[in-house]
């Protein structure tokens, strides 16, 4: 079974503590566009363009790159990039280890802005966002004494002023669903990185010590979904992923995700997307 290409931080920074980086994007480009095929990550990853035009492809969503575009991938994402030269702006990256807190609201703020995968934010927000990631570059690069801690700590400045991008960002602390809100992006987490071995309600609700009806609530008063429906796509996109960024075979892809009857694999994907997974390998490929 073929994994799906995963790349790696390149830095030897902070090693001890996690890893990070931050690269300006004028410095990236080698006399061509930037061009990356298909991968995951086992990072968190940021791109905040600056000036610039492209395609960014996440989890099979295309978004258009232009000017103050911000993306923000979680671990386990699948995507594809495009940007044209002379784009400008920051690339940031760092694991889960880096940012690794036991405080909870840095945790949740890390879990809400890394679940916003695309913001197109007016000048005077991306100046802001601009400005805290040009501090970070600074830092990164001149490498003293302190200078990991002065990162995580613009890291976190930079999810809050990140999560604050929403149409209405103090909606749900207003209305007292932030309890709500937390337990829904806790198992949108558990989702993307147990769904080959969990795929019952009450296994997800276990897990977060909530019963069934209560976590149906939950996703009902998030995203007007059940559970099970948000199992189904977790399990699709899944698929999606392996079958466009992967040669493996159908019925080992159906083995990976669980499944050890392939004809009843290939109608639920067929239910699901109106294609069978060798049509929709061949058909968006």
């Amino acid at each position: 079974m073929e994994k799906i290409p995963i790349r790696d931080i390149r830095t030897t920074s902070g090693q001890a503590f996690g890893r990070c980086s931050i690269r300006r994007l004028q410095d990236i480009f080698e006399g061509k566009d930037m061009l990356h095929a298909l991968h995951r990550h086992n990072f968190f990853f940021i791109l905040a363009v600056a000036q610039g035009e492209g395609v960014h492809e996440i989890d099979f969503t295309p978004y258009q790159v232009s000017d103050r575009s911000v993306f923000f991938l979680r671990p386990g994402q699948v995507h594809r990039l495009q940007l044209k030269m002379g784009s400008t702006g920051y690339l940031m990256e760092f694991d889960q280890e880096f940012c690794g807190s036991k405080d909870q609201a840095t945790a949740q703020r890390l879990r809400k802005a890394s679940g916003k995968n695309f913001c197109q934010l007016e000048a005077s927000r991306f100046d802001k966002l601009d400005g805290i990631l040009s501090d970070i570059f600074e830092e990164y690069t001149s490498k003293q004494d302190g200078y990991l801690d002065i990162i995580k700590a613009n890291l976190e400045i930079l999810c809050i002023a990140y999560n604050r991008q929403s149409p209405d960002p103090g909606q749900l602390t207003n209305n007292g669903n932030l309890y709500t809100q937390e337990r829904f992006e806790e198992l949108l987490e558990l989702l993307e990185t147990r769904i080959s071995e969990l795929k019952n309600v009450s296994q997800y609700a276990d897990l977060l010590n909530l019963s069934p009806y209560q976590l149906n609530a939950i996703t009902k008063a998030s995203v007007g979904k059940t559970v099970a429906q948000l199992i189904d796509e977790q399990i699709i996109l899944e698929a999606k992923r392996y079958l466009l960024a992967t040669p493996n075979q159908v019925k080992d892809i159906a083995w990976d995700l669980g499944y050890e009857d392939v004809s009843y694999f290939i109608r639920f994907f067929k239910k699901h997307t109106s294609h069978s997974p060798d049509a929709f390998r061949k058909n968006f490929r």
